[in-house]
């Protein structure tokens, strides 16, 4: 029998709903599956206050994080497989994630482990994946999978409609706009993913260091918007900079600093942003070597290719 460790951190619970789903197929198989639910010392609210939220990015982008209560589980504990459920805060793993990666517990945990990484989140999320790799080759895992699960509403709406969950609690469809986050059909779909882990942890497929979900369309990528991810992470890295020069986080030195920054990101979002993706379509065609470079990085190890969907339809 064997023993899987789930990692995981959702604020409005559509994360949890994607890792439930992913999980019943391997409790059902009667494999033995830890939860392990990250809790933040000062906990994060959800629907966010306009002031919390901003207050998070410094830290979040620096991977500065508060740290977690102690884990439920001993740091010495042999699992097979670890199964990390994360969130993307400002275009990086969120905090209590980071806090777990660079943990001494967490580290012990995932030492020498195969690891299968799961987002849930708007749609750009490859920066964070960049560091959430490596953070965890610091603590030596061994990335085998990756599952990325986002809104497939258009980017453009999105800015509006996942602000208003944030800042509300509300992800219904408003004015024409679709509902925000991943679909609950996306979510319980998740249940494929469960069901290709039974089968290879049942032929230790999962010390082979190789893929165990490709063919079941784990990862779509849309190489424009790794372009506008990292010249937002170069912004976000000289704005986190300056507002921390301000004070800690809590403190209310920083909010003019915020103010400047919410400011500056609310001009880049009505203008940069659409602007880059009218310029990174109208030179698709000089561009497109260098997009199919990104998409074809950002989709592995898994890939969003479909052959083995038939399988657990």
């Amino acid at each position: 029998m064997k023993n899987v460790l789930v990692v995981h951190y959702s604020q409005s619970g559509q994360l949890s709903d994607v890792v439930s789903a992913m999980l019943r197929p391997l409790e059902d198989a009667g494999v033995r599956v830890h939860q392990e639910v990250l809790r933040p010392q000062t906990p994060f609210p959800f629907p966010w206050p306009f002031f919390r939220f901003l207050d998070a990015f410094p830290e979040s982008v620096r991977l500065d994080p508060r740290p977690n209560l102690p884990l439920t589980v001993a740091p010495d504990t042999d699992f097979d497989l670890v199964i990390l459920a994360w969130q993307v805060w400002y275009l990086s793993p969120s905090q209590p994630v980071t806090a777990f990666l660079q943990s001494d517990e967490g580290k012990r945990l995932l030492a020498g482990k195969p690891v299968v990484s799961v987002v849930a989140c708007r749609n750009m999320w490859m920066t964070a994946y960049d560091k959430l790799v490596t953070l965890l080759g610091a603590a030596g895992a061994h990335l085998t999978d990756h599952v990325a699960f986002t809104d497939n509403a258009h980017p453009l709406a999105t800015f509006i409609t996942t602000p208003r969950w944030m800042f509300t609690g509300r992800r219904d469809r408003f004015f024409g706009l679709p509902a925000a986050g991943v679909t609950p059909a996306e979510a319980a779909a998740a249940a494929r993913f469960g069901h290709a882990l039974v089968t290879a942890l049942a032929r230790d497929e999962e010390r082979s260091g190789a893929p165990m979900l490709t063919g079941l369309r784990a990862v779509s990528v849309n190489p424009r918007l790794v372009v506008s991810e990292r010249a937002g992470q170069r912004a976000f890295r000289v704005w986190s900079g300056f507002v921390r020069l301000f004070g800690k986080p809590g403190q209310l030195r920083r909010v003019p600093a915020l103010a400047l920054f919410v400011t500056y990101l609310i001009v880049l979002i009505i203008t940069v942003v659409p602007l880059s993706l009218v310029l990174q379509r109208s030179f698709a065609p000089l561009l497109r070597n260098r997009l199919d470079a990104l998409r074809a990085r950002y989709e592995q190890p898994s890939g969003s290719g479909n052959a083995r969907m038939t399988e657990h339809d």
